[in-house]
């Protein structure tokens, strides 16, 4: 039996070399496909030159071991969901268009600019061209391609409506990324001012304060003439000098508890429920929820992906544990045979709103469309939240503001101006 000389890549996108005997190049590429492998040259011996895959065979092994400087591109590589959009959105426009699948990976990984993602395309280009499928391609890189992807472009493979399904997934990460910047926007802007005004009192608590509480000493020579919110704020100062390192230890120790207790399956839930009931962000944290999982269950159903695998998904990328219990429910619930509308009932996640169209879309048979529509009506709502949200947090935290330098400011000038009426008086007098 002929001996084939090979290079393959293994579902974390790690290159191995070696031999496979069998009968014919196709066997030998189908074999190394039931090992998990992914050839990218299979070479007969005898009828080319393998020297070269020798060589790789030799030092495979050891670049396992050290690593390597295209270790990047591999399955443990990352790339921004921004550019992972860009990259679906121009490979469905090219496919759309006309073009085939190699040649649109192709032509794309000859334009893209970020190292990461060309080496990357050009892998998946290389597979295809060995006779990969698309979706099998896309499994080498889980943490670029995450399984909604994956279980997407197969159901499109296998409907033979792949252009259709990538534009489905273009359109399911444009407003992914358009829903994630808003709830962003809403979070990060009252975390800067607080910043700031913190930020701002430890600078006139440091600096500020003790100059002018030298002058005070000069001026008037004790303490006991100064007005009691002045005496409150040099206090408060002395305090914070004395325990400046105590305070910083106190706040490193605070974040790491935090970190350790959310990383808990226990602190998880108990975060993820705070989330969906702190005033006023919790009710944008809710309907960012809700439109996720109609977003994303919608989606993949429409595709062609089968409910229980579309739940099952729908499940991991829920970004909240309290949700993502109830889509297990509503796994279990279906496997049975039963409808989603009990198990949604009682997570007392979804509002009835949502329970009633998915009611209407299970009893119709348009249950894709129906979650297509609460994710339209619920992607509005967090919208109209955040701008909401955003006009009244942009007042409350201007007057927060302008206390805190306020209090501090007429703490300092209080004593000046009793001083100068002091001496407005006493010149009078004379």
């Amino acid at each position: 039996m002929p001996t084939f000389h090979y290079i393959a890549l293994d579902q974390n996108g790690q290159e191995s070399a070696g031999v496979i005997d069998a009968a014919t190049e196709s066997e030998a590429i189908s074999s190394l496909r039931q090992q998990q492998l992914y050839p990218t040259t299979v070479v007969q011996e005898g009828k080319g030159d393998v020297s070269a895959i020798k060589r790789r065979a030799r030092t495979s092994s050891t670049k396992a071991a050290k690593g390597s400087a295209g270790s990047k591109a591999s399955g443990a590589a990352k790339v921004k969901s921004k550019t992972l959009m860009i990259f679906t959105r121009q490979l469905a426009t090219l496919i759309d268009s006309g073009l085939p699948l190699l040649r649109g990976l192709t032509v794309l990984s000859r334009q893209e600019p970020l190292p990461v993602m060309k080496r990357t395309i050009s892998t998946l280009a290389d597979s295809v061209q060995t006779g990969s499928t698309f979706s099998e391609s896309l499994q080498q890189y889980p943490r670029i391609f995450n399984k909604l992807y994956v279980n997407m472009v197969k159901a499109g493979e296998l409907g033979g409506v792949l252009e259709i399904v990538l534009n489905r997934l273009a359109e399911y990460q444009e407003k992914a990324q358009k829903l994630k910047n808003k709830v962003v926007a809403a979070m990060v802007y009252p975390i800067i001012v607080m910043f700031i005004a913190v930020a701002i009192m430890i600078f006139l608590m440091l600096v500020i304060v003790p100059k002018f509480e030298k002058i005070f000493d000069d001026m008037l020579g004790s303490r006991d003439k100064l007005p009691e919110i002045t005496k409150w704020v040099i206090g408060f100062s002395r305090w914070i000098g004395t325990n400046i390192w105590q305070l910083v230890i106190g706040v490193a120790v605070v974040f790491i508890v935090w970190k350790v207790f959310s990383s808990t399956k226990k602190g998880r839930v108990i975060i993820d429920q705070m989330k969906l009931k702190m005033p006023l962000f919790g009710d944008v944290q809710r309907k960012t929820a809700i439109s996720r999982f109609t977003r994303t269950l919608g989606t993949l159903v429409t595709s062609g992906v089968p409910i229980l695998q579309a739940l099952n998904i729908t499940r991991e990328t829920a970004g909240n544990v309290v949700v993502s219990d109830a889509i297990n429910k509503i796994h279990d619930a279906v496997k049975e045979g039963e409808s989603m509308v009990g198990p949604l009932e009682s997570s007392g996640v979804f509002p009835p709103m949502v329970i009633s169209m998915v009611d209407v879309g299970e009893e119709t048979g348009q249950l894709p469309e129906m979650l297509l529509k609460v994710a339209d009506v619920y992607e509005d709502e967090v919208d109209n939240s955040v701008s909401a949200l955003t006009s009244m947090l942009e007042p409350l935290m201007i007057v927060l503001l302008a206390v805190v330098v306020g209090v501090i400011v007429l703490a300092l000038f209080l004593p000046l101006i009793k001083v100068i009426q002091e001496m407005s008086g006493g010149g009078t007098g004379g």
